[in-house]
């Protein structure tokens, strides 16, 4: 049953077809927990069971062409995926772009001709080109631009680098010898869904959520007081006692050197 706020999706793209056995795995569910055996992140647990979808997100399969058996649903990602079988009968999964239907042809190639789903190296890709599932190291599988709706655009070619504007806006800059999917995520919709009650996120996985403030002083930093009171701290706390509001949580990376400029602040 659907509630009045809630969204349903339209299916009717995907391929009614079992999923491909030999590409399936059964991961353990942590439930939030670490190697410890401890919460380390808070509301998670329980949730359908789901198999995960083995992504080939490096297309070895070079020079050889693969026709799309299938469009399907992925219920460890937010994007749909594509079966594709090669000229050599092996099957893969694929992240599937926009405007890719069944019975169409992908290719991955250093140089390949310019249509959703095929994939090259940057350095044979036009400025203006819209990309996704970008590799930053040679040879190491894409790693950036692989959530659903999200596109990379090709900037700039500048000696062995390519300047990439990424969805975050963020411009940085990629090796040329990189192979980048051309086009973008599938399932841009799906940033509009709005699961409309608590059983719906329940089944996703996500348990409930407890404001600090609603709690007692030993169990949170929000915690007390008389009636709804503020937090009584000059800034917001996590309940470890860490800032929780205009510190900086992201990690240095070795590819910070690589960016260009920082991502605009919203």
């Amino acid at each position: 049953m659907l509630k009045k706020h809630s969204t349903k999706e339209d299916f009717s793209s995907l391929t009614k077809k079992k999923p491909e056995k030999r590409l399936l795995l059964r991961l353990q569910k942590k439930a939030g927990r670490g190697f410890g055996g401890r919460v380390t992140v808070r509301h998670r647990g329980g949730g359908a069971k789901h198999l995960y979808r083995i992504i080939d997100f490096g297309q070895e399969k070079i020079n050889l062409k693969g026709k799309v058996i299938a469009l399907e649903y992925d219920p460890y990602r937010t994007s749909f995926i594509a079966l594709v079988q090669y000229e050599d009968a092996d099957k893969r999964y694929l992240l599937a772009p926009q405007g890719l239907k069944a019975g169409d042809e992908v290719v991955c190639a250093e140089k390949a001709e310019l249509k959703p789903g095929n994939r090259m190296k940057l350095k044979n890709i036009p400025v203006g080109t819209q990309i996704y599932n970008i590799e930053i190291e040679p040879n190491c599988g894409g790693k950036l631009i692989r959530g659903a709706g999200a596109a990379a655009i090709v900037l700039a070619h500048e000696g062995k680098y390519a300047q990439l504007e990424l969805s975050s806006t963020e411009i940085r800059k990629i090796l040329q010898e990189c192979f980048a999917s051309i086009g973008a995520v599938s399932r841009p919709e799906h940033k509009y869904i709005s699961w409309g009650k608590a059983g719906r996120a329940r089944h996703k996985g996500v348990r409930p959520t407890v404001r600090g403030s609603a709690m007692n002083p030993p169990d949170h930093p929000h915690g007390g007081g008389e009636g709804r009171s503020s937090v009584g701290l000059k800034h917001p706390k996590t309940p470890w006692g860490k800032p929780a509001q205009g510190v900086k949580t992201r990690k240095r990376s070795w590819t910070d050197k690589y960016i260009i400029q920082r991502r605009k602040k919203k």
